[in-house]
């Protein structure tokens, strides 16, 4: 890996889709919401200021990805340490698997968990950031108040949803986010009264008011009306964010932090650790190889993943999980790949594939190296689509999550447990020093964006736009292979479907697969560099 030939490829644009600044970067799917973060920076707030900050206002105009509704997820390195915060949402009491039906999981009331965002965000600030609360919350409730303009990318999705919208009886989620039932136009300027006034409350009162008092006595009476599960008791006994250890591995020369179950660190660091033993020139001989065998990785990961479900609050469910990060069973595996290689039809095993889900992620690096990678949800596009009467978020469809058939599965729906996730907020280091902030929504896709992100930087010596923008392929445990199929050749998808898989073609610069946010501390000049993903909406700012 060629350190200075990574950083002198990189190019700024105009668009703040590729930045360069000297003193702080954050880098978001929303262009308000960086620039929030990156105003913070300069105010003197550091990276856990700027990420909370941003957070808020990522629940403000980016709906259709997370909100107050939701849960999140990060890694963060301040004073030198680095520590994983798991704000996992928790099943309601009252959710049982024999009274969720198909249709409950996905949409309306009956689909959602206990909201943590609003107590992992609080808890952060207030463990780690320096600035005042009320500052924090600012931005969020300016854009909420005044209005941002609807993007390209809402106006599509919000089109793309508009009957499932409608499915929902009390059309809450339909009154707030459409325009009497009508998708709001490119450029149009979107207010959320309710949810202002909801963030100023929040300045006032802290997160008290919306776990045990006024605000969870509404979300009780709201869930109670229309059938839903979550109560009162629910609210008020969410617990605070767990500090775990990050996990950790090498790939080449760089140290990757990442996060633990119930988030899907190990299937990012396993498939690395797989590239990590391929023979570079069998890896790189040409793209059909290269792809052939990213294709076989990505599934093995998910293979082991659904093989090897662990949760830390329920270990004790599980035989010993050591094996997949064991270097030696990774080196296995690959050897097994390639021995393989000239097989015409592979051993696909039967399974669904993974379709939806949406996230939104940031990252974040300020001057005195502290950095945050966060990951936060409401599980698929605009969550279960109902709403918080009066209170302007809509609810979280993580009861999706859950296993329904197997008791003895770590994720099996229980009163208080917690659903299975797939976010990988990652931090890298370089010569023990901190080198990257980096992360992507995306749900299962999550693992492949990274991996072939990080692959093109270390190994090919890309800058981080440029790795970036290169074409992506995911691959899912039943063999059917999303690509951007105009840039991805053709000897490439005839190659894939001679051994077997099943050929997924999306539109180049794909919104399905994956939306990098990428923040790097520069190494042999002062200053970063940071990449919001052209596939969807955002920007990276510094100063």
């Amino acid at each position: 890996m060629e350190i200075k030939q990574i950083e002198t490829r990189f190019r700024e644009t105009s668009d703040s889709k590729c930045s360069f600044a000297e003193n702080g970067m954050i880098a978001t799917q929303s262009l308000q919401a960086s620039k929030a973060g990156s105003h913070i920076l300069q105010k003197g707030g550091n990276a856990v200021d700027a990420a909370v900050a941003a957070a808020f206002v990522l629940s403000v105009t980016e709906p259709q990805a997370s909100g107050l509704g939701g849960q999140t997820m990060m890694l963060l390195r301040i004073d030198g340490k680095v520590m994983a915060i798991d704000g996992s949402s928790r099943a309601p009491s009252l959710a049982h698997s024999s009274s969720i039906y198909e249709h409950d999981k996905s949409l309306g009331y009956r689909a959602t968990t206990v909201p943590s965002t609003l107590a992992t965000l609080w808890y952060v600030h207030k463990q780690y950031g320096s600035l005042d609360w009320a500052q924090i919350l600012d931005p969020a409730i300016h854009y909420a108040e005044n209005g941002f303009p609807v993007t390209p990318l809402q106006h599509s999705l919000l089109k793309r949803e508009q009957e499932k919208f409608n499915q929902v009886g009390s059309k809450s989620g339909l009154s707030y986010f459409y325009k009497d039932g009508i998708p709001y136009k490119e450029g149009e300027i979107f207010k959320q009264k309710d949810l202002a006034h909801l963030l100023k409350t929040l300045v006032k009162t802290g997160i008290e008011s919306f776990y045990r008092g006024s605000i969870a006595k509404q979300i009780d009476a709201d869930m109670r009306e229309n059938g839903g599960l979550l109560r009162y008791d629910d609210l008020a006994l969410v617990p605070f964010p767990i500090e775990r250890e990050p996990l950790v591995r090498s790939f080449r020369d760089v140290e990757i932090y990442t996060m633990p179950p119930p988030g899907s660190g190990r299937t990012l660091l396993f498939t690395l650790m797989m590239l990590d033993w391929v023979p570079k020139e069998i890896l790189y001989k040409d793209d059909v190889t290269r792809y052939y065998l990213f294709a076989q990785l990505m599934r093995k990961s998910l293979l082991e993943r659904s093989d090897r479900p662990f949760d830390p609050n329920f270990f004790p469910q599980i035989a010993d999980n050591a094996d997949m990060l064991d270097p030696l069973f990774a080196r296995e595996c690959v050897m097994d790949i390639i021995k393989d290689y000239d097989k015409t039809i592979l051993p696909f095993i039967p399974t669904l594939d993974e379709l939806h889900g949406d996230t939104t992620h940031l990252s974040v690096i300020d001057k005195a190296g502290n950095a945050v990678s966060l990951t936060q949800s409401i599980e698929r596009v605009y969550g279960s689509k109902a709403a918080a009467q009066g209170l302007g978020f809509l609810y979280n469809n993580y009861l999706f999550d859950y296993e329904y058939s197997y008791p003895e599965h770590p994720y099996y729906l229980r009163p208080n447990g917690v659903p299975w996730a797939t976010v990988s907020p990652s931090l890298l280091f370089h010569d023990e020093e901190l080198w990257m902030s980096l992360g992507s929504p995306g749900s299962e896709r999550i693992i492949s964006t990274l991996a072939l992100f990080l692959s093109r930087i270390i190994d090919e010596n890309f800058s981080i736009d440029q790795a970036m923008k290169a074409p992506r392929l995911h691959c899912s445990l039943g063999g059917r292979v999303s690509l951007e199929g105009e840039r991805i050749s053709e000897d490439v998808i005839r190659f894939l479907k001679e051994k077997g898989f099943r050929i997924d073609m999306r539109e180049d610069y794909s919104f399905y697969l994956g939306c990098i946010q990428a923040v790097m501390l520069l190494k042999n000049n002062k200053g970063f560099q940071g990449v919001a993903d052209i596939r969807r909406d955002g920007a990276a700012i510094g100063f």
